[in-house]
């Protein structure tokens, strides 16, 4: 019986042994199969490149310059001080020219709706602009301003609500329903108003109703139901004297790299410490930007300094002491901010100022329109690394086409004639503007791409 039960017992000491190397045999297996590699199933999912049809090339125009105040009886009664001569041409022929209204305007002429119809794949491109000259009591000086696309969002960042200063946000629906707009200025204080722009129609607001005694305000105009096309029309004066006007193409949003070209510089005549200064804005945070200024056609620095930017408020700084001539100003911020520089040609009497704003990139071939005026230079400025041939030359070929080699990090100038439509094409990303300077007389705007040209985008089915 004792035999039996030995048996027994080693029996089960075996079962249990096996039992136990088998659980750890088990175990290492599976910490060996855990970090061993695993065999990979990848699947790319379907994609393709599609490029939408483009839709119409539709403009807007800002129409006759504003005054305010002419009526003493009626103080926020606006006139038309002067209607614009008009710059146009098409890659395909001549685009319809549509009339908006202008209701609150005494003696308003035409407010000009452009419309490009599509053929094909293709939407036509179309360069226009408008330029005024004021020579009266209460208004002088040169002002001209491209005519562009309507949009949902824009900032305006060059007004003034100081003794002098008469700045009007002038807003303009092009569409065939009514637009719901609403003005967010920043500065000591920020507020909100909120307009309807009928359809097919212009209308003004004084920029120190909506200001709330902000010095340096900034405009972020956002619409609904329709875009709209926001401009800045301003004018200055001195005592009793007026020191100058300007039409200020909205901004389409804060970035981190603005690039101002065509920064005129002239001699300074006296200490105005506002006669050249810069601007810069960033909307929700402090940051840090660099400012760089290059003469055109130089690659080293002619100014190079730092600035710390508040959130919510604008920063003025004058520009340091430059010899005139044209220049390009770039910023490299640490967020996304807006910039732009204000810069005149004199002071007291018969002298003019323009605000010089941030130029987008472009690819390939856009229109400019050199309108009525003064002389006028066009400026190309090339931030990338390697150097980018720009051809220029009149639509149509008159005159013939130029070759012009913008260097690496550099500039380069084209001298153009007034009163002529332009053909820019650039197989690499530059960016320019449009500089007109005269006696008494000033105007800068940025080079836009084409309107109505659509972007390809990917596509998951």
């Amino acid at each position: 019986m004792s035999g039996n039960r030995t048996i027994r017992v080693v029996a089960t000491s075996a079962r249990l042994l096996t039992g136990a190397a088998v659980a750890v045999a088990c175990v290492a297996g599976v910490v060996v199969a855990i970090t061993a590699p695993w065999p990979s199933v990848s699947s790319r999912p379907a994609q393709a490149e599609v490029t939408p049809l483009p839709g119409d090339t539709v403009l807007v125009c800002n129409g006759d310059f504003r005054a305010l105040g002419r009526d003493t009886s009626d103080p926020l009664r606006m006139d038309s001080a002067a209607s614009p001569r008009f710059t146009m041409e098409g890659t395909e022929g001549e685009p319809e020219i549509g009339s908006l209204t202008a209701g609150d305007l005494a003696g308003a002429g035409e407010v000009r709706r452009l419309t490009g119809a599509v053929e094909g794949r293709k939407a036509p491109l179309i360069g226009a602009t408008e330029s005024v000259t004021l020579q009266a009591e209460d208004l002088s000086g040169f002002a001209a301003a491209p005519c562009r696309e309507a949009s949902t969002e824009s900032w305006l960042i060059g007004g003034a609500v100081v003794t002098g200063a008469e700045d009007l946000v002038v807003l303009t629906n092009p569409g065939a329903v009514p637009s719901t707009v609403t003005l967010t200025v920043y500065g000591t204080t920020r507020t909100s108003t909120t307009s309807i722009v009928p359809a097919g129609a212009q209308i003004a607001l004084p920029l120190a109703a909506i200001a709330g005694g902000t010095a340096a305000p900034v405009v972020n105009v956002t619409a609904t139901g329709s875009p709209v096309r926001a401009v800045l029309q301003s004018s200055l004066m001195q005592t009793l004297d007026p020191v100058g006007v300007d039409l200020q193409d909205a901004v389409s949003a804060p970035q981190q790299h603005p690039v101002i070209p065509g920064v005129q510089i002239f001699q300074n005549e006296g200490d105005d410490s506002s006669a050249n200064m810069l601007r810069l804005f960033s909307p929700e945070s402090e940051t840090q930007a660099t400012v760089t200024i290059r003469a055109v056609g130089d690659v080293e620095a002619s100014a190079v300094f730092q600035m710390d930017i508040p959130a919510g408020v604008a920063t003025d700084v004058g520009l340091p002491d430059l010899d005139p001539g044209l220049y390009t100003v770039q910023v490299d911020a640490e967020s996304a901010v807006l910039a732009g520089v204000r810069v005149q040609d004199g002071a007291g009497p018969g002298s003019d100022f323009a605000w010089a704003m941030p130029a987008p990139e472009f690819t390939g071939e856009t229109l400019v329109a050199v309108p009525s005026g003064p002389a006028a230079v066009l400026v190309l400025t090339n931030d990338e690394a390697e150097d980018v041939q720009v051809t220029v030359g009149p639509v149509g070929g008159g005159g013939g086409e130029e070759q012009v080699t913008v260097p690496a990090g550099s500039s380069a100038s084209v001298d153009v004639t007034d009163g002529t439509v332009y053909s820019v094409r650039s197989a690499a990303p530059v960016h320019a503007s449009v500089s007109m300077t005269g006696d008494g007389a000033l105007a800068v705007w940025p080079v836009w791409p084409p309107a109505g040209a659509e972007k390809s985008v990917v596509v998951y089915p």
